[in-house]
């Protein structure tokens, strides 16, 4: 049985990505009435991950339905165009392609002006360390999607400006059956490595924060 989990944070602040100076001396503390009224803007983040039950396997790639969970994304972003490094194809293949942390950039334009080398995670890291880069990206609307080592595969990991969870949903839902068991998890609920496999000792008592999703379910 396929277990498929979509972690989801939003509303994040956006300005959180950005280095901050500890040296209250090098800051502008100054404000305008504008700054003070303009809106923060935020961001949102998206964690595809899965476990094989059946072979207790972790992994998204590891899912007996992997491959149509990525021809759902390939058919959400069919208008979009994915460059890894230099390539651009569908979004399944530049999967199948990057190495773990290597950044895939989801975008409406042809070309894109981004230094994707510098977004690279490597092996040590993780996103985290590339906040000012991200942040940057995401201001102009374009999507950052990253490949991150699972026990046994990989998991996804997708940020965006705009919160794309209903886009997400549907498509994804319509592959719910008896083996193939969804959950939408809100990520700032589910923070303990014991949540987040809660599957493999709860499974029907999904923690505070985690709800199943069948085909019946509206948003």
């Amino acid at each position: 049985m396929d277990i498929f989990k979509l972690i989801y944070e939003h509303d994040l602040r956006l300005d959180q990505l950005k280095n901050r100076h500890t040296d209250r001396s090098t800051q502008d503390i100054s404000s305008t009435l504008e700054d003070f009224l303009k809106p923060d803007l935020t961001y949102s983040k998206f964690y595809f991950t899965g476990t094989r039950l059946d072979k207790e396997q972790f992994g998204l790639n590891i899912l007996d339905r992997y491959d149509e969970i990525m021809e759902a994304l390939d058919f959400l972003f069919d208008e979009y165009h994915i460059h890894v490094l230099g390539r651009s194809e569908l979004l399944s293949e530049a999967v199948e392609k990057a190495e773990i942390g290597e950044p895939i950039v989801i975008s409406k334009q042809s070309e894109v002006s981004w230094n994707l080398k510098s977004l690279v995670v490597d092996f040590n890291s993780n996103a985290g360390h590339k906040k000012e880069s991200i942040a940057e990206l995401l201001k102009s609307d374009d999507l950052l999607l990253y490949k991150e080592q699972a026990h046994n595969g990989f998991d996804l990991h997708l940020f965006s400006k705009n919160n794309i969870y209903r886009d997400l949903f549907y498509p994804l839902q319509a592959l719910v059956n008896k083996q193939f068991r969804f959950f939408s998890i809100n990520g700032k609920r589910v923070r303990s490595e014991r949540k987040f496999y809660f599957e493999t000792w709860t499974l029907e008592r999904p923690p505070h924060g985690a709800e199943e999703v069948f085909p019946e379910t509206v948003l």
